[in-house]
């Protein structure tokens, strides 16, 4: 059994990833901005951690992350003003790095989106370029921690049901079910080897086990 920590643990995501974890056998700490969604948390059978990463700072992030064994980012700012986007996605994002290093984390697994990098190529004047810079920002300072880190950059997402297969590398503009990604962030965390690499997918013929075994 391991401890994980979800950050962003009331997102779409975060809500179909925590029953898995737990099913796993996982202990699993959701941490979340608004009190009023523990219900929601608990439901899952996670433990729900109030703690609003846009506000804290990284001994606080850190705080909360001590004694975890990894660590999810799963959180966001969901659009909106990019002064908050550049808030949560970046800034807060690269201090629960910080945080979770100084917490002696060292499994760290980001959700992020395929073609995300400094080279994401989306105008100034799009209204999708805080997120994509944001995300590029974050992603490149999580690559040169000493983290064991695992970048996840699932397709445009879905809620479509998962079926548990994937397809990797993926295609920017195929879906990804946001229940497939779940799944594969808990075959992530059970391969360690995994650390170090970025991988981009979307719903595929392949098991999602089989899938990642090809990559190892």
């Amino acid at each position: 059994m391991s401890r994980i920590a979800v950050i962003g643990g009331h997102g779409k995501v975060a809500l179909l990833l925590a029953p898995l974890l737990v099913a796993d056998g996982h202990e699993v700490t959701s941490i979340i901005r608004n009190p009023e969604h523990a219900p929601d948390v608990e439901a899952t059978g996670a433990t729900a951690r109030v703690a609003d990463v846009e506000q804290l700072d990284t001994d606080g992030i850190a705080d909360v992350l001590r004694g975890h064994d990894a660590v999810v980012w799963s959180a966001g700012a969901g659009g909106g003003a990019p002064e908050r986007t550049y808030a949560v996605d970046r800034d807060a994002a690269i201090r629960s790095m910080d945080a979770a290093a100084q917490a002696g984390v060292r499994r760290y697994v980001m959700v992020s989106y395929h073609g995300a990098g400094q080279d994401h190529g989306v105008d100034p004047d799009d209204a999708f370029y805080a997120y994509a810079q944001a995300k590029a920002d974050a992603d490149t300072y999580l690559k040169r921690t000493d983290l064991a880190w695992t970048i996840l950059g699932p397709s445009r997402l879905s809620q479509d049901p998962g079926s548990g297969r994937i397809a990797t590398p993926g295609v920017e503009d195929a879906a990804a079910s946001r229940a497939n990604v779940a799944a594969v962030v808990v075959a992530t965390l059970d391969r360690p080897d995994l650390a170090g690499r970025t991988i981009e997918f979307n719903d595929g013929d392949t098991p999602i086990a089989e899938a990642l075994a090809d990559l190892g």
